[in-house]
Parts: C-alpha cells; structure tokens; sequence
C-alpha cells in the first residue's frame, strides 16, 4: 500500500480550507484518510498552517510521499529538514559545507596543476 501526505479539501465553495492528512494512494481526494495530522486555510492574508511534527516525522520514516503543496508546507516547518537529519544523521549544513570544502580542493588542485 502506498501512502501520501496530502491535502482534503474542506470549507464552503469559494472559501476552501485544507487538513493534512495521511491517506492511501489509490483513495480520492476527499476520501477515506488514514490519519489528520493537520490543516491549511489560504484565504487569509497571511495563510495559516498547523501540522502535527511528530506525527508527520513517523509518516515520513514509514515512506509517506508528501504532495508538492505538503513538503512546501513541511519545509516551511523545518520537518524535512528534521527527517532528513534524522535518516541520514548529518545537518544539511554539515553535507553543504562538506560539499563545498571538495570542491574548494579540486579548484586548488587544479590552480596548482595550471602553474606547474
């Protein structure tokens, strides 16, 4: 069973409102969900989002897809960049810098290389 992280559509017609909730793929959109797990209402000026962080960091280690709108949301929140910390056990600043530091050694090689 493949399981999403998306939205269900709620609220009056032309005054939508959003729960996050976790459900089966093959379910429709305002189907049948497995787990509310939080809601967004984007009418607002300044829009609102609320999203249960542990709930959604068990989804997402048991291989829950976010939908595009979901992982926006959820990197708005700092829960990706906690899972992805979690699984692979690194900051992403810490791969950033690693990054950076290789390629800064190959640009210094080859400026050695060139002056020889």
């Amino acid at each position: 069973m493949s399981v999403k992280i998306r939205l269900r559509r709620m609220g009056a017609r032309n005054q939508p409102s959003y729960r996050v909730v976790v459900v089966d793929s093959r379910k429709k959109r305002d189907g049948a969900f497995i787990e509310k797990i939080g809601y967004y209402d984007p009418k607002p000026e300044e829009y609102q989002y609320k999203i249960d962080h542990e709930r959604a960091l068990y989804w997402l280690e048991q291989g829950a897809i976010p939908s595009d709108t979901v992982k926006s949301l959820l990197k708005k929140e700092g829960i990706l960049k906690k899972f992805h910390e979690n699984k692979y056990g690194k900051a992403i600043s810490e791969v950033v810098s690693e990054q950076s530091d290789v390629a800064n050694d190959e640009i210094d090689m080859k400026a050695e290389d060139s002056a020889k």
